[in-house]
């Protein structure tokens, strides 16, 4: 008897719900069914894909750089000093703390509409999670492992390219697939307070004219970026992480 694949049959259930529930409130504008976002994306599909689309991707491929490179950054300097973790950590948890919409008018008067408007939205929104799954990374060492280290004259540098980095690598993997969907997410939060192109700046622009399928149809192709830039990373990770089925 064949496996049942319980994710695909709730993923079904779900959207046919959605389907029967949209057509008996029957107000696209409030919530448009999944085959009329389908037809929406298909009308619209030149603007979507070779406009909107690329514009996003832009924002969110500089930004993922961005977020990985600054989380790496700040896990690892928090690794080498307690010091500079009491510093820096409840710096991390106040930034999380502020709203995004209450920043993002500030970072549109320094850069204006440019793309780095939009990419420090991203950046500020996707960075925490990163930080702080790599930092727990890094730190699950246990002492005696760090003490065998050291009885070998091991230097602190070794100790961390041999031993603290390799034991961080299924978090940074972690980090990364946690980090796709928050920057796109960022980016489109960023388009959508002020861009002139973009999936967040399609979708506003739907919501103006009242077209529910129109806001719902970025949506959707976000989450399936999302899911296969995820999925991408995964199979990279099942190949450098083999030894982990052993």
């Amino acid at each position: 008897m064949k496996k049942i694949n319980f994710s695909i049959i709730s993923l079904f259930s779900f959207f046919i719900l959605w389907e029967v529930l949209g057509r008996y409130i029957n107000k696209g504008y409030i919530l448009p069914t999944p085959l009329n976002i389908l037809k929406k994306i298909w009308i619209l599909k030149e603007g979507l894909f070779f406009i909107h689309l690329p514009a996003t991707l832009n924002i969110a491929v500089i930004s993922l750089i961005l977020t990985i490179l600054l989380g790496l950054f700040l896990a690892i300097s928090m690794d080498f000093s307690h010091i500079v973790y009491s510093c820096i950590h409840p710096l991390i948890i106040t930034s999380q703390t502020i709203p995004i919409t209450a920043l993002a008018p500030i970072f549109i008067l320094w850069f204006g509409y440019s793309i780095w408007s939009k990419v420090v939205v991203a950046v500020i929104i996707s960075f925490f999670p990163v930080t702080i799954t790599i930092y727990n990374g890094l730190q699950n060492v246990e002492k005696d492992e760090i003490n065998y280290f050291k009885s070998l004259k091991a230097s602190k540098t070794q100790i961390f390219l041999k031993l603290k980095l390799p034991r961080a690598l299924p978090n940074f993997f972690s980090a990364l697939k946690m980090s796709i969907p928050l920057v796109l997410i960022g980016a489109a939060i960023g388009e959508w307070l002020g861009a002139t192109s973009g999936l967040g700046y399609f979708s506003k622009r739907m919501m103006s004219q009242l077209d529910g399928a129109g806001v719902f149809a970025p949506i959707v192709i976000i989450s399936l970026l999302a899911i296969t830039l995820v999925q991408i990373i995964t199979i990279f990770e099942n190949i450098i992480l083999h030894w982990r089925s052993k």
